[in-house]
């Protein structure tokens, strides 16, 4: 069985994850809390997320990420109780499918609060706190989905290629502070969202021929990788992407 690594860093920091109920999200909080990590996270599915508060410690707010004020209000009570966020996780999106036909503005402005603006905005939230405490690191969540060009996804991939973006321009904004950016791009990841809706025998068959690597990735995966960016380990990397996909890309 495969053993994975400790990061001595991490215990005791304040950490925030965002969509931390399910999915990749809840592998995040449970492989953060595992390291001795003081973390709270966010979420509007609140039965999901309260198991996964009690099975690890995490402090749980109930929270619509596209709502602004509320979502940078919860992330100053995590901070009041736990202290300056200096690892902050921007997990949160949804990859709902549509036609182009079908898109309005406000439509467009919903799936982009969800996939997009509210990581801006807690970036904004926290930085004052990492500034004070010398600084901080933060993970921003791309999709391999702009890469690998699926169908019906576009105005979710404009907001997972800006991702890459606004991750690099502010890592040249806050490098001075001492205060990191890295993106994460993950691959097809096995969250029972995923296996539920789409993984479809002919579907895996495909994604194997696509992988070098012919095993299926889960959210532990991406977890781990989160860790490593989190931690002091990777104190001189900032402004990077890293692809999580098997080596599909």
């Amino acid at each position: 069985m495969p053993e994975f690594a400790i990061y001595p860093s991490l215990r005791g920091r304040s950490v925030f994850v965002s969509g931390g109920g399910s999915g990749i999200g809840a592998s995040i909080v449970e492989h953060l809390a595992a390291q001795g990590a003081r973390v709270g996270f966010v979420d509007i599915d609140e039965p999901a997320s309260r198991q996964v508060e009690a099975k690890t410690g995490a402090t749980f707010l109930k929270c619509d990420i596209k709502d602004v004020k509320a979502y940078q209000a919860a992330l100053a009570e995590v901070a009041a109780k736990q202290g300056p966020i200096t690892v902050l996780v921007n997990n949160a999106a949804h990859d709902e499918r549509h036609k182009l036909e079908d898109v309005t503005p406000e439509f467009w402005d919903d799936r982009i609060a969800v996939n997009l603006r509210h990581a801006f905005f807690a970036i904004q939230a926290v930085v004052p706190g990492m500034k004070k405490a010398g600084g901080g690191s933060i993970v921003n969540f791309s999709s391999i989905s702009y890469h690998t060009m699926t169908a019906n996804l576009a105005v979710y991939q404009a907001a997972k290629a800006a991702t890459i973006g606004m991750t690099r321009g502010l890592a040249r904004d806050l490098g001075g502070d001492r205060i990191r950016l890295n993106s994460i791009t993950p691959g097809w990841i096995m969250t029972q969202r995923q296996i539920d809706k789409w993984l479809t025998p002919a579907a895996e068959a495909d994604l194997m021929k696509s992988q070098v690597l012919k095993e299926k990735v889960y959210p532990p995966d991406i977890a781990r990788m989160v860790l490593f960016l989190a931690a002091d380990d990777s104190r001189l990397i900032s402004a990077q992407n890293f692809v999580v996909d098997g080596g599909r890309m």
